[in-house]
C-alpha cells in the first residue's frame, strides 16, 4: 500500500520541487497540495484520499504551521503530521511538536534521508533526525533504541523544562540552578539520549513517553 502525502507551503517553488522529488518514490503519491492553512482547510473536507502524512511549512502567511498544525491535531488526529522549516529554531520547532507535530524536518535534508524519514515516520509514526547517522540508524536494534535510561529525579525535572517553551535562563530560575549547571544537565541528557540538540531530545522524550507535550 502506498503512502499517502499532503503538502502545505507558500513557496510553490518548493512546494513544486518537492512533489517532483516524492513522485519518485515508488512507494507514495501526493494526494493534496495547499498553499496555507485556510487554502488546506478548504481542500481537506473535499479531497478524495486523507493523507498518511501532512508535510507542513513552519512559516506561513494567512495561517502559519502552528495554527495549521493544531487545526489538524483537532480535526484530523490519525494524520501523521510533519513540521517542514528553514531554520533549526529550537522554539519553533518545539510548539510544532507541542501542536501535534511527530517530527521535524530541514528544507536542505538530504534526499536520499528525506526518503529514509518518509518511510519511518509511515511505519513507526515517528522520526528524529537526531539520532546519529543514517548507516547507525539502519543497523541500530529496536531494543537499544529504547534501552531503559538512568535518569535522576533532576533529569526528569530538566527534561519536561526543555520540552517546553522556556530559555534555558528560565529553566534555570525554575530550577534554582546557575546557568552553568543548565549546561550540565543539558549535555549529560543529549548523551543519556544520543541527541545533538534540545529539539531532538524533546522527540525522543516524546517518543518514550517520558514526557506529554
Amino acid at each position: 500500500m502506498k503512502i499517502n502525502i499532503g503538502i502545505v507551503d507558500d513557496h510553490q517553488l518548493f512546494l513544486k520541487s518537492l512533489v517532483l522529488l516524492i513522485g519518485n518514490y515508488s512507494n507514495c503519491n501526493i494526494v493534496l497540495e495547499a498553499l496555507n492553512g485556510k487554502d488546506l482547510q478548504a481542500k481537506l473536507p473535499l479531497a478524495k484520499h486523507i493523507p498518511d502524512i501532512m508535510l507542513i511549512d513552519v512559516n506561513m502567511p494567512v495561517m502559519d504551521g502552528i495554527a495549521t498544525t493544531t487545526w489538524m491535531h483537532k480535526h484530523y488526529h490519525r494524520v501523521k503530521k510533519v513540521a517542514l522549516s528553514m531554520k533549526d529554531d529550537d522554539m519553533t520547532i518545539i510548539k510544532m511538536i507541542k501542536a501535534g507535530c511527530c517530527a521535524y524536518l530541514l528544507k536542505d535534508i538530504h534526499p536520499d534521508e528525506f526518503e529514509i524519514a518518509i518511510n519511518e515516520i509511515a511505519t513507526q509514526g515517528f522520526y528524529n533526525g537526531d539520532l546519529s547517522n543514517i548507516d547507525y540508524r539502519r543497523t541500530r536494534k529496536a531494543e537499544k533504541e529504547n534501552a531503559p535510561l538512568d535518569l535522576s529525579e533532576t533529569d526528569l525535572e530538566f527534561l519536561t523544562y526543555a520540552c517546553s517553551d522556556m530559555t534555558y535562563k528560565e529553566i534555570a530560575g525554575s530550577m534554582n540552578i546557575t546557568e552553568r549547571n543548565v549546561d550540565y544537565y543539558r549535555e549529560n541528557l543529549f548523551k543519556k539520549f544520543n541527541v545533538q540538540s534540545r529539539v531532538g531530545l524533546c522527540l525522543e522524550a516524546v517518543r518514550r513517553e517520558l514526557v506529554t507535550l
